[in-house]
């Protein structure tokens, strides 16, 4: 597929990773987020709706042919698709991270997380207590604090089971962190396509005002 002129200069050094999002409205409201936001292109791992459902098609609004989609992802193929010096940034309000350690403090690990091993041999290592690294250790990060000095991209979990373990090895590997949206105690957290919009747009905003500051520095020399 071709891409309009427009789309392709307003492009940002920006990128959205959709891990297991399966509700074809939520999709398709976060393709049409990632174009409006000016995304590079959108990764969709296996697990998540397909990108062309027609419940999808619709909600998008036309975003598909707006932003390059891949769609059906295994994630070890994932960095291939990332730009060079890409740091990879999971939206998590602390739900996985809060279960997964109160589970470890208890010496067991939730069965829960143990599907996102590929191996026999690392959940046996798992559930004997064996493996006591197998949680990524993510700094934090308030996700209206600066983010985006190098390429980024910006994972994005279902709102059943979250990001996965894959997605947390990957923001490790590559020097991320977890973006935390605060919301008012008492109040669940937010809905995927929602999330996803304040965090593209907020990147868009991050890389606007660098842009400004570079041609004012410029401008004084």
């Amino acid at each position: 597929m071709t891409y309009p002129e427009s789309q392709r200069h307003h492009s940002l050094p920006l990128l959205l990773i959709c891990d297991n999002l399966r509700d074809p409205g939520n999709l398709g409201t976060v393709l049409r987020s990632a174009a409006g936001a000016g995304c590079s292109r959108v990764l969709l791992t296996k697990g998540c709706v397909d990108a062309w459902e027609p419940k999808v098609l619709r909600a998008g609004m036309g975003a598909h042919f707006q932003v390059p989609v891949i769609n059906n992802l295994e994630w070890e193929a994932v960095p291939e698709h990332l730009p060079p010096n890409t740091r990879v940034y999971v939206a998590d309000n602390c739900g996985l991270y809060a279960r997964a350690h109160a589970s470890d403090k208890a010496g067991v690990c939730d069965p829960r997380f143990l599907k996102f091993h590929k191996s026999k041999e690392e959940v046996e290592e798992l559930e004997s207590g064996a493996g006591k690294g197998w949680l990524p250790e993510l700094e934090v990060q308030s996700y209206d604090l600066d983010w985006t000095e190098a390429p980024a991209a910006v994972v994005i979990g279902g709102e059943t089971h979250g990001v996965s373990l894959e997605s947390l090895w990957l923001a490790e590997r590559t020097g991320g962190k977890r973006l935390l949206i605060p919301v008012v105690p008492g109040v669940d957290s937010l809905n995927s396509a929602m999330a996803a919009s304040i965090l593209l747009f907020e990147g868009k905003r991050q890389l606007r005002a660098r842009a400004e500051l570079g041609s004012r520095s410029q401008s004084y020399h």
